[in-house]
């Protein structure tokens, strides 16, 4: 690590020494303010006082952004692609720390983080320096011209990430950027900051040129703004909600600067009498998981309804099956929610609801785990919960809750299913069960959303576009897609008969 700006603080978190303080230039700088940073398991114990940025920490990270942009361009894609897998290599050594660090400071199941998710990261890192670096250029003749369509490095990106599975997200979005040859800056969700500030660790291990990485912790309301506005930025990339996109999106406009942004969904999961009605109803249940705090949940289930008695009970007794408890007990498979004003939020729906008419058939309360030694009102779980509306135009149908809450209406035919399917503003994701591969194709591709999944959920593959419809989103992420977001794209044209 190179010497420190300020005063070098880190605590320890789950036996894993962090830093508190942000990344700026290859060094760790610290605020003279910080803001709490506390656990969904444990909201009673402060983790950390991290340090709070402001306008003087974004002018400062993007400062060292701008110098390092020359530089790192200029290596090209193999050049970079080596410390992008040296940064995987370490990522994977490092998992049991990321995973034990993530899973106090955002409450997600210890397993899932520690088998899965943080292990995507690594994968990240890889496949965005071998698509770099196995991209290549477009050539043509045409009027007398040899073309070439080059993809050249755009400058300094802005990247910021959610609070929900905040390493992998922060990788998904960096990882193109700095494919791409653009230093970024990387400001990480004030309710779960901590994962990334392991990050610039081992970026800094990883030996990446100082500049190329930074991070900076804050109050998005605080430090949101300054970065966002910035003329030396470049790119903006931004996971979040349609409020925060909106303000994020005038500061682009105001600087002619690409965005990119995805904004969470309120997806289908449409169920024919013709599917497998077990590996439906798993599914539907498993929209439970990490809380429900997952963009692309399938949170309103649409069942045929000649089907709708066999499916809810199918769904009810895998619903059962749901444990809440700790996220350190492999056993427990809804974890906390994130931070309590995020559980009032949710409460806050379902009140709406039943005040609305709409029918609670599960859960709808807060939860206090077996063995729970805290204050209940410190216990952040609430129940799996399933609601019936009164109508399709009910609150609870029509916005995102981000929360373990799903719908259950019914539909008559293929014509009223995809009416239902597609009656929300947005558009992130679906998910189909059909019998019929006839189906399949036609109701599949007329859903409205950015990806459908049809009798699967949660398949990824890095190389397609990934991005929402309507209000979900702006852009796509993903592949290709990722790396010409962050590049300029120039045609070379030379006449034919161009002599040396």
């Amino acid at each position: 690590m190179g010497d420190d700006a300020g005063v070098r603080s880190r605590v320890s978190v789950a036996g894993v020494s962090v830093s508190v303080d942000h990344y700026v230039g290859g060094r760790r700088l610290s605020s003279p303010t910080t803001f709490e940073n506390r656990s969904p398991s444990d909201w009673s114990t402060v983790l950390a006082e991290v340090s709070a940025g402001d306008a003087a920490t974004a002018d400062a990270a993007l400062t060292a952004a701008a110098e390092a942009f020359e530089g790192w361009a200029a290596l090209g894609p193999t050049g970079r692609a080596p410390h992008l897998r040296r940064l995987a290599d370490l990522i994977d050594e490092r998992v049991a720390d990321i995973a034990a660090v993530e899973c106090v400071d955002m409450g997600m199941r210890h397993e899932s983080l520690r088998n899965r998710v943080i292990g995507r990261g690594a994968r990240n890192f890889r496949a965005y320096a071998e698509l770099a670096e196995q991209h290549e250029e477009r050539v043509w003749s045409s009027n007398g011209t040899a073309n070439r369509v080059q993809r050249l490095p755009a400058g300094p990106a802005v990247v910021i990430t959610p609070w929900n599975a905040p390493f992998m997200l922060a990788t998904w979005k960096l990882a193109p950027a700095l494919a791409a040859g653009n230093p970024v800056v990387l400001k990480p969700a004030e309710w779960s900051p901590l994962s990334a500030s392991l990050l610039a660790d081992l970026a800094d291990e990883a030996g990446l040129p100082p500049g190329v990485l930074n991070v900076v912790q804050g109050i998005g309301s605080q430090i949101g703004p300054p970065l966002t506005s910035d003329r030396r930025v470049r790119r903006l990339s931004f996971t979040g909600s349609p409020a925060t996109a909106r303000a994020i999106g005038t500061a682009a406009a105001a600087n002619i600067v690409p965005f990119t942004a995805e904004l969470g969904g309120k997806g289908a999961l449409v169920v024919f009498a013709d599917s497998d009605l077990d590996a439906a109803a798993r599914t539907a249940a498993g929209q439970y998981d990490d809380s429900g705090q997952v963009c692309l949940a399938g949170t309103r289930l649409l069942v045929e309804a000649s089907a709708a008695d066999d499916f809810l009970a199918r769904f009810h007794a895998r619903a059962d099956e749901h444990l809440l408890g700790d996220a350190h007990d492999d056993a427990t498979t809804i974890t906390p929610m994130i931070h309590p004003t995020h559980v009032t939020r949710v409460e806050g729906f379902i009140e709406r609801a039943l005040a609305a008419g709409d029918k609670v058939l599960r859960g709808g309360h807060r939860h206090v785990p077996d063995g729970w030694t805290g204050r209940p009102e410190d216990a952040l779980w609430i129940e799996p919960t399933l609601i019936a509306p009164a109508s399709n135009d009910s609150e609870i149908v029509q916005h995102e809750v981000f929360g373990p809450v799903l719908t259950f209406q019914t539909f008559v035919d293929e014509d009223e299913a995809i009416r239902l399917a597609n009656s929300t503003a947005y558009g992130l994701s679906a998910t189909l069960f059909t019998g019929s591969a006839e189906r399949a194709e036609r109701v599949g591709g007329a859903l409205r959303a950015g990806t459908t999944w049809v009798n699967c959920f949660l398949v990824r593959d890095l190389t397609a576009p990934f991005g929402g419809l309507g209000i979900s989103g702006l852009g796509r992420e993903g592949g290709d897609h990722a790396l010409e977001f962050h590049a300029d794209l120039k045609t070379l044209q030379i006449r034919e008969d161009t002599t040396t």
